[in-house]
């Protein structure tokens, strides 16, 4: 029997409330206290109301979320491929900088960096398993289970640009749209959201990792910097884009042979068959997506006024 799964037009009214709760209650909240605001966005703002939706519209939570286990070798070769998948988000990410940085010279911080071991402590349960929980639940979870009537590739490609828009923020757009491509793979190649939420807390621990390394050995990158011979800036960035290159290269054939070895769930869900799904013939069939323009267009404004501080 068939499982019944959301639509595309109800999750996409679900992704513009809670888009629209982020922007006016989840910036509020973090703005008074940046990690408790965290916790409210993350559990009040997106996973209650993704639950909540599921369970009054009668969808099972098992079969919409896939709520499957993973195996042992499923998740060491699912933190591999997190490892590999990294510098090449920091490869992108810089490429689409130094584009943007011909129209703006202030790039944001998009996570708070821990400057001690408490507020290292605090920022993986807040920075990297709560947004790999819930976010994971909402995008690869609800979202995905609506769209993925569309087949794979659309499926990926669309809900992995819905969540870069949801972070609002076109410094912060390139990035995550390559990670929720990789969880997607992940997610349909083990048939678990359980490997998309290890994958998740995996990226943004890295990243936490890293800042916070950063931030305490600043002091000895700054003097190993002052030491170093003289180049220009512009050379340095070129050349620092050259070796991002080379890494993200290599780790790209890595990659994707990490992915090709990820062993394919045993379990299958067969229950919602692509190849048999009888299409609605709606005229006004676009009308499910005007949640998403919505969502676009206000993200294109809150940007343009970034981006040239108007």
């Amino acid at each position: 029997m068939r499982m019944r799964k959301p639509s595309i037009f109800e999750v996409n009214i679900l992704y513009l409330v809670l888009g629209i709760l982020l922007l006016y209650v989840g910036y509020l909240v973090q703005s008074r206290e940046i990690f408790s605001g965290l916790l409210i966005t993350e559990y009040i703002l997106i996973l209650l109301p993704n639950i909540l939706y599921l369970k009054l519209r009668g969808f099972s939570l098992k079969s919409v979320l896939r709520l499957n286990p993973i195996t042992l070798k499923q998740a060491i070769i699912i933190i591999l491929i997190m490892l590999f998948a990294y510098p090449i988000v920091v490869f992108f990410n810089a490429l689409f900088l130094a584009f943007l940085s011909n129209y703006s010279s202030t790039v944001p911080s998009t996570i708070p960096i821990p400057t001690n071991a408490y507020e290292f402590i605090i920022g993986i349960l807040v920075i990297a398993i709560s947004p790999g929980v819930c976010e994971e639940i909402m995008f690869r979870g609800t979202i995905y289970s609506a769209y993925e009537k569309l087949g794979n590739v659309k499926s990926i490609i669309i809900t992995s640009v819905l969540f870069g828009l949801f972070h609002f923020n076109i410094f912060n757009f390139i990035g995550p749209t390559f990670l929720a491509i990789i969880l997607s793979i992940i997610l349909i190649k083990t048939n678990s959201i359980i490997s998309s939420i290890l994958g998740h807390i995996l990226n943004n621990s890295i990243a936490l990792i890293i800042g916070y390394i950063i931030t305490n050995y600043s002091s000895e990158i700054d003097e190993y910097a002052i030491n170093y011979t003289y180049v220009p800036e512009f050379n340095k960035v070129i050349m620092s884009l050259v070796f991002m290159a080379i890494i993200a290269i290599i780790s790209s054939i890595i990659l994707i042979w990490l992915i090709k070895r990820l062993p394919a769930s045993e379990k299958m869900d067969y229950s919602f068959d692509l190849h048999n799904i009888t299409f609605v013939k709606e005229s006004f069939i676009f009308i499910r997506y005007i949640p998403v323009a919505i969502i676009f267009v206000i993200y294109i404004v809150l940007n343009y006024k970034l981006l040239f501080n108007v």
